[in-house]
């Protein structure tokens, strides 16, 4: 795979059914170099349907069609019935409004008009309302008055232990508050542009004064159910449809406190607001969905003391609705030492069952949860779901058809279909009827997989200490001998899986051998696994990915003999991956060079800087000076050696750019070779969701430098 391939990534939404299931809308996207931003349209798949009764045969038919033709369209939902598409598109200004189509095709309708754009949005349950997240500026700033810039905007006051974001900037002048929409008719009238008009003072009805009405009127306004400092999050219609369901994030004086606020609010009358959960239940909310009956599905976890959040038990929770006694008390349906729950796509309602995405071995499969806490996989495999979409065609006693969007070894974006059958339709346990073989509907990896994809080598190694260690060793075409790259990922609670993935694929093109794991403090293998570096990082996971290195060529060595050169080893690393990268060149000098990108590197700085120091350095290091300087490895950078590339990004908020800066001026000033590079505008998602050009550039530099490093070439 080249760089520039990176344009054959096409990456699938989380899909829109139908609610008979005869057809989806998605929206696929991909990095354009030419626009130098991501582009992608939404577009229509049709569907088999119900399955007949009586046995009588199913269409099979996955044609597809562009629906629109916009530079940015995304997050596609359909109303309950199926009869309006709701999705976002950037307006003149950029900022994500809502419109409106008919699913069949036709011309969009731009229904919002958000200063600062709009995030999450639903429909309610009976189609005629939305209610969606936007965030409210304060008056004066960010564009509300003209004449105001960003640098005569007043000064702002900070009271709280957080008050930025990555990706954001400045977020406690512009909370995220709830809005809710009365949708129009997709057949009324236009709404056009008032020309301008001189009022003639004498004619019945005007007053003499000169009259404009210019602008363009986008839509009947929204109204505002939410006020106040406090961010509103995990958005969702109750059941009933008469109130609205959000997640209120209160801002801290103190202490960070992870723990979430579960608020209902009248739509008709917002001052009636209740609460359903407050902190002191325990639960930080993730995500939230509607049950028949007016319970709730809550994906929550439990954080200890209410900070600690380090590989949450993140489990499916019950919330019943209110009794005559009072509140009722949320109920654990899951085991999350049973089953790792992820926050890869959302929660969804089949019938009275709830799809769960769950996380294993660097792979995202999909399960339908009971109420009773029961589940059952419905879609595994060599792959990683990223949002589903279920619906029962025949009711709720009926087949449950499952539309996921998923990534592969081979692709990085594709929709899969499933069916689960109704108890009574399958030969075995009527209970537990098992779901049909997953069907591929679409081929958006075809592009790619023909820039010759490398098929990397699942591994488990076992470490100095017997403890197995899993991952993947990537190897160019070729009889080599290759250099080999230590290649190591954030988090540390995440993860390398099976999909494809570019920063591996790109440095296999050019001839370089990738060996990468999930050390412990990764995702995926139990909470044990992901609580092992707590209070202890540069331990267990520095010893993991030593030994998954040293494992994975020697496995490869007994199946073709000097194909990898263990005397020519690189590392890198980004966000905990920097961290892991910079610690190992300080305690490890067998490598020629490293790159430390967006680092976590010097924990005492972290906790002013970050947008998640007040918590996280706390809990994953420690809070007294002597834990600090144990795990920082910026108080061990003076026993590196290693010749150092530092990448940053000069907006990153959440390993912010002084972190690299610093780590690279105290390498020049011990005499380390090296070198920086940071990319202006860009954040930390620079590697995933950065500008195209400064994708392509970033591989540029990191090609060059390992061609230097590790060919002996001055």
């Amino acid at each position: 795979m080249h760089p520039t391939d990176i344009r054959h990534l096409l990456s699938v939404s989380t899909p829109a059914l139908a609610p008979d299931a005869t057809f989806a809308v998605v929206a696929v996207s991909h990095p354009d170099e030419g626009a130098d931003r991501s582009v992608g349209q939404l577009w229509r798949v049709e569907l088999d349907g119900a399955r007949r009764r009586h046995g009588a045969p199913r269409q099979e038919s996955s044609a597809r069609r562009r629906l629109t033709r916009g530079l940015s369209d995304s997050a596609p939902h359909l109303s309950p019935d199926g009869s309006v598409l709701a999705f976002l598109r950037p307006d003149a200004r950029g900022r994500a409004q809502i419109h409106l189509l008919d699913p069949r095709g036709g011309e969009p309708r731009q229904v919002t008009d958000a200063p600062l754009g709009v995030g999450q949005f639903v429909f309610s349950p009976d189609g005629s309302r939305l209610a969606f997240l936007a965030r409210v500026p304060e008056p004066g700033r960010y564009g509300t008055v003209d004449g105001i810039g960003p640098d005569a905007e007043p000064a702002r006051r900070v009271d709280s232990v957080r008050w930025h974001a990555n990706g954001v900037g400045w977020s406690i002048d512009r909370p995220r508050q709830v809005h809710v929409l009365e949708l129009p008719s997709l057949d009324d009238e236009p709404e056009y542009p008032q020309a301008p008009r001189v009022e003639s003072g004498t004619d019945e009805g005007h007053d003499g004064a000169l009259g404009s009405d210019g602008d363009a009127r986008t839509s009947r306004a929204a109204r505002q159910i939410t006020e106040g400092t406090d961010d509103h999050t995990a958005l969702a219609f109750a059941a009933d449809g008469t109130r609205v369901l959000a997640v209120r994030d209160r801002l801290e004086s103190d202490e960070r406190d992870l723990r979430s606020v579960l608020v209902a609010i009248d739509a008709e009358a917002p001052s009636a607001a209740s609460i359903l959960l407050e902190e002191a239940d325990g639960l930080s909310i993730d995500q939230l969905v509607p049950l028949p009956g007016g319970a709730l599905a809550l994906l929550a976890s439990e954080p200890v003391d209410g900070r600690d959040a380090i590989a949450p038990d993140r489990a499916l929770w019950l919330l019943d609705p209110p009794t005559a006694a009072g509140s009722s008390r949320p109920r654990r349906i899951t085991d999350p030492d049973q089953l790792e729950l992820t926050t890869a796509g959302p929660l969804v309602t089949a019938g009275d069952r709830v799809l769960v995405h769950e996380l294993t071995r660097g792979r995202i499969h999909l399960h339908l949860a009971s109420r009773d806490g029961s589940t059952q996989e419905v879609l595994g495999g060599d792959l990683e779901a990223h949002g589903a979409a279920a619906v029962s065609p025949l009711g709720e006693a009926g087949e449950v058809v499952v539309l996921a969007a998923v990534s592969t070894p081979s692709s990085a974006g594709e929709l899969v279909q499933v069916r689960v059958p109704a108890p009574g339709e399958s030969d075995g346990d009527e209970a537990r009827a098992l779901p049909s073989a997953p069907r591929v509907l679409t081929d958006l990896g075809a592009d790619l997989r023909s820039t010759g994809l490398v098929a990397p080598r699942e591994l488990e190694v076992t470490g100095r200490d017997g403890y197995p260690v899993h991952g993947w060793l990537a190897v160019p075409e070729g009889d080599g001998p290759f250099p080999v790259i230590l290649m190591i990922h954030g988090g540390p609670f995440a993860h390398y899986g099976v999909s494809v993935f570019d920063e591996v694929q790109v440095l296999a093109g050019a001839g370089f051998a990738v060996a990468y794991c999930n050390p412990r403090g990764s995702a995926g293998y139990g909470r044990a696994h992901g609580r092992a570096i707590r209070h202890r990082m540069g331990t267990d996971d520095f010893a993991d990915v030593i030994d998954f290195l040293e494992g994975a060529i020697a496995a490869d060595a007994e199946d073709r003999p000097g194909r990898l050169d263990a005397s020519r080893l690189g590392i890198m690393g980004g966000s905990y991956g920097g961290f892991l990268t910079a610690w190992t060149i300080a305690h490890d000098h067998r490598f020629a060079a490293a790159i430390v990108e967006r680092g976590f590197l010097d924990p005492a700085s972290f906790q002013g800087t970050s947008d998640i120091g007040s918590y996280f350095g706390d809990e994953y290091v420690g809070t007294t000076p002597e834990d600090i300087a144990r795990q920082s490895p910026f108080a061990h950078i003076g026993d590196v050696r290693t010749p150092t590339f530092v990448i940053h990004s000069e907006q990153d908020l959440r390993c912010p750019l002084e972190q690299g800066t610093r780590y690279f001026s105290a390498l020049r000033r011990n005499g380390v070779p090296s070198s920086m590079l940071v990319f202006p505008g860009e954040d930390h998602e620079l590697t995933r969701s950065g500008r195209p050009r400064h994708r392509l550039q970033r591989f540029a530099a990191i090609q060059e430098w390992w061609e230097r490093a590790l060919s002996g070439r001055s």
